[in-house]
Formats: structure tokens, C-alpha cells, sequence
């Protein structure tokens, strides 16, 4: 199993970066997902087509890394219908992602396409390099999160502008639990029960998600 690099929790000098780590806990852990919008297209399992990246090289590396504070399941996605996923910093726990590393118009594009925008402009990253985080609008993950840098580089995320008790939870469906399960599971940090443990214990999954149910949508067809 890989070992996980350690997130250096000070926030980065450079304010202007060249690259950074895009980190996601939700689907965009599996590569193959995450290359629907880089390059373009529609996944298995999803409604949407995605525009894709200015630039559609996929990433250099991607590692596997805990984030501290919870991942949640909520409100409706129309693309796989179900709750989606999403980070509450402040929270207390541990978030099992995977940090790709991104060019940081790319990382624009990425969550352009996220709130539904066109990916077409950069984003000013200054104000959630020099304080951590930085709501952009309203919406679902129009608020990106620095959770540190690993090699000099920021760790990038987005999520919503709520804390995780303010909404309901609302258990996600199979495509997408499969999809972010699988996608841990390849970082090669966890292995198969820790993965399913992690996925059936965060809220909106709990309850609805068994251990049992996670390695069977992993197991299937093996």
C-alpha cells in the first residue's frame, strides 16, 4: 500500500501558483471520472456531458492524502441522481482523498465546471492561498478550501459555504457511491474494508450504505 504524504497545514507563499493539487473526496478521485473534465465527455452512470479543460492533459501525479474534517452526503445531483459529496473543514474527523496534481488554469476549469460554468477564465486564487478559503458565490462549490501544501504546492479543494449539520443528508446512489469508492480504493492507500467503512459511516451514507453493500458495487464482475 502507498504510504500518504504529510499535508504541511501552513498555507503557501506563492500566491500565483503554476500548479497545484486539485483534491477531491468525491467522485473525481477515479481518474477515469476526472478525465470527463479534463478532456471532455460524459462517464458512465452520469447524465452530464462535460465541456472539459482548456488545457485536456490529465495530471502528472496523483496521491493519496487525509484532509481533517468530515465528508458528508447532500442535497439532489442531477448527474447521478442521489446526494452528492462534500467537505466541512471545521468539522472533526478525517477525509480520505486524492490530490491530483493540475495546472492551476486547470484547477479553474475543474471547478468552473462544478458550479456550471463555462471553463473559459481563471480564477484569482490569491485570497484562498493567503487565508485558507474563499466563498466565491452561493452555490454548491462555489467555496474553495486550502488545506495546506504538500511539496510546496497548495492543496486545493471546493465545497459548499454550509457546515455539514446546516442541510440534510441524502444518501447518494450506486453509480456514485461506486464511482468514489472505486476511486479511493486505486490511490493504493486503503484497502477495500477500510474504504467501504470510511464511505458507509459518512452522513448521508449511514444508514442507507452497509459495509457489505460498498465491496459488493466494488466486487462486481472481479
Amino acid at each position: 500500500m502507498k504510504a500518504l504524504p504529510s499535508i504541511d497545514s501552513t498555507l503557501p507563499t506563492d500566491r500565483h501558483p503554476e500548479r497545484v493539487w486539485y483534491t477531491s473526496y468525491g467522485s473525481n478521485m477515479h481518474r477515469d471520472r476526472l478525465a470527463a473534465y479534463i478532456k471532455g465527455g460524459r462517464p458512465p452512470g452520469a447524465a452530464r456531458e462535460y465541456p472539459g479543460c482548456r488545457n485536456p492533459t490529465m495530471p502528472t501525479r496523483s496521491i493519496p492524502v487525509e484532509l481533517t474534517g468530515a465528508m458528508y452526503f447532500a442535497t439532489e445531483s442531477p448527474v447521478w441522481g442521489g446526494g452528492r459529496a462534500f467537505y466541512d473543514p471545521q468539522a472533526s474527523g478525517r477525509v480520505l482523498a486524492r490530490a491530483h496534481l493540475v495546472t492551476a488554469d486547470q484547477f479553474a476549469d475543474i471547478a468552473a465546471q462544478e458550479m456550471y460554468r463555462a471553463p473559459d477564465i481563471d480564477l484569482d486564487l490569491e485570497e484562498v492561498l493567503a487565508q485558507g478559503r474563499a466563498v466565491l458565490g452561493e452555490g454548491r462549490y462555489e467555496t474553495l478550501v486550502c488545506a495546506g501544501q504538500v511539496e510546496g504546492m497548495a492543496v486545493l479543494t471546493f465545497t459548499a459555504p454550509w457546515r455539514m449539520n446546516d442541510v440534510r443528508w441524502v444518501p447518494p446512489s450506486a453509480a456514485y457511491v461506486r464511482f468514489l469508492a472505486a476511486g479511493l480504493l486505486s490511490a493504493g492507500a486503503w484497502d477495500l474494508e477500510a474504504v467501504a467503512s470510511y464511505v458507509a459511516a459518512c452522513p448521508g451514507a449511514a444508514g442507507h450504505w452497509s459495509v457489505q453493500d460498498i465491496t459488493d458495487l466494488l466486487t462486481e464482475g472481479a
